[in-house]
């Protein structure tokens, strides 16, 4: 079996239950190779079947992203199976594998601001914004930069001892940019990103009180 079709796998991924044959429709297969994802997905505790249904759990679209990706799918081509908050828990979940407590949607009062994931490790604390869009221009990328700056700060002004770095998350970006010292980070790259983050400190924006 193509691991191309594990990437398609995840569009059927549906909380609520589906069958082996409605599997087969989304992912515009037949049964057999239906079956066959829907195993290597069960086996990698993904889903659960009960007779010819099969019954999925939150996150297991990110559990069934990762299973792709480690069998050799390209990080950017999952990505496309994933909708916006999907993306954000991908984000999550790298963070994770490398060590990092992370935080999801943190909400900020006095203005309101959220966060959409904060990675901290070694007392530093990588807050991300996070981009499910196709084209981004200079103009908004710039934009977003400034807002997820003005994000930071905030959070270290109510944060004890913390210090902040501002990254922005992308699906479509070629490659790593910067806009004010704030690294814009294809998905793709993101973990060779989170690998070299503490080696590379001096060349991006922290923020401390």
């Amino acid at each position: 079996m193509h691991v191309n079709e594990l990437i398609k796998g995840i569009d059927a991924i549906i909380k609520d239950g589906i069958t082996i044959n409605d599997f087969a429709v989304v992912t515009k297969s037949d049964t057999t190779t239906a079956k066959q994802v829907i195993d290597i997905f069960t086996k990698n505790d993904i889903g659960k079947i009960d007779d010819d249904v099969v019954y999925f759990e939150a996150g297991d679209k990110i559990k069934a992203a990762f299973l792709a990706i480690s069998n050799g799918c390209v990080i950017e081509q999952v990505s496309e199976y994933l909708d916006w908050k999907d993306f954000e828990g991908l984000v999550a979940r790298i963070l994770e594998e490398k060590g990092f407590a992370t935080i999801n949607n943190m909400i900020l009062t006095n203005p309101r601001m959220e966060i959409d994931v904060i990675g901290i490790s070694h007392g530093i604390a990588m807050l991300i914004d996070c981009k499910h869009w196709k084209k981004l221009t200079n103009s908004t990328l710039d934009t977003i930069v400034q807002k997820q700056i003005q994000r930071v700060r905030h959070y270290v002004a109510k944060t004890n001892d913390a210090i902040g770095v501002p990254v922005i998350v992308t699906l479509y970006q070629e490659q790593i940019s910067f806009i004010d010292k704030v690294p814009i980070v294809p998905i793709q790259q993101f973990s060779s990103f989170v690998d070299e983050f503490y080696g590379s400190l001096d060349k991006v924006k922290t923020i401390e009180k």
